[in-house]
């Protein structure tokens, strides 16, 4: 600290210096990309968190890092915040997982990286949003949680999508033949069965009918198949958190799976008023082996 009552005022920087173990951590910055997404409702965004804030990153040399006095600074190195810093995390461990798993297509290594991520921060509390001021940050803010590359390699089950499954979705959004022959980039896209129910490793559903009748209610139904890829004979039981207002079932809440890579599906149910009081309301589906080895989590 310099004083200003000082006349020979000094200052220190310390080099080659790193700062562990600061508590809490992670937080979710202000600044970060937050749902709903408006383009596409029916898909929970975001995805996931990753280390974004205050990053030291490699920088092209003949790009500007910084301007003192209308001079222009390179350098090798810069220090930058935002998501552009938190997307190259996620796509290095994509990759890691890819080299791992080469069959496994983009949405399988996405689930497993949201399916394994972290809810709880380093003091083992909930993940806390510094833009609500540090109130327990919601799936609109972190998605899933914090990703863990290591969790990551060992997902357990995987919520996996064809290509069929994404045209399904673009149909459902009522997209047109031309502009989803410009994303697909062929012209035999079969639209005989549109849905916004893509198998994501995540819900999202809206009861915001202001027109609605007093004490009217409604159900939302998904469907989802997941795919074992842990060990070759496992049960699986399904375990809701408590969403205020909402009643949320899982059928069937058990999964026996026989084989690797086998499949199976099920139906989450969330009934509530059409019109819910709370702005935002949010929990967990978790499926978790009978050996507790795995620990499957998606955010509702």
């Amino acid at each position: 600290m310099v004083s200003t009552t000082n006349t020979d005022p000094k200052a220190s920087i310390v080099f080659k210096k790193t700062i562990l173990g600061v508590e809490p951590s992670p937080k979710v910055t202000s600044y970060t990309s937050r749902g709903p997404s408006y383009s596409c409702p029916s898909v929970l965004k975001p995805d996931i968190m990753a280390p974004g804030d205050s990053v030291l990153a490699a920088w092209p040399p003949n790009l500007e890092a910084a301007s003192v006095n209308d001079d222009l600074m390179y350098s090798k190195f810069n220090l930058l915040w935002g998501t552009s810093m938190a997307c190259p995390h996620v796509s290095g461990i994509g990759a890691l997982l890819k080299a791992v798993y080469p069959n496994w297509s983009p949405a399988a290594i996405r689930s497993a990286l949201m399916t394994t991520s972290d809810q709880i921060d380093n003091t083992g509390s909930p993940i806390k949003d510094i833009g609500r001021s540090l109130q327990p940050a919601d799936p609109l803010a972190m998605g899933a949680g914090q990703v863990n590359p290591n969790k990551a390699l060992n997902p357990g089950l995987i919520y996996d999508a064809t290509v069929q499954d994404y045209i399904d979705l673009l149909c459902g959004l009522n997209f047109t033949q031309k502009q989803i022959k410009t994303i697909t980039r062929t012209t035999s896209n079969n639209c005989s069965n549109p849905s916004l129910d893509l198998n994501y490793p995540s819900f999202i559903a809206f009861f915001n009918d202001w027109f609605a009748e007093p004490n009217s209610t409604t159900m939302m139904e998904f469907r989802r198949t997941v795919t074992n890829v842990g060990d070759e004979r496992s049960t699986y039981k399904a375990n809701v958190t408590p969403l205020t207002g909402l009643k949320v079932t899982v059928e069937p809440d058990t999964l026996v799976f026989k084989t690797k890579y086998e499949k199976k599906s099920f139906k989450l149910r969330i009934e509530g008023p059409k019109q819910l009081a709370d702005a935002v309301v949010f929990g967990y589906l978790t499926w978790e082996d009978s050996g507790k080895k795995h620990v499957v989590t998606s955010p509702i």
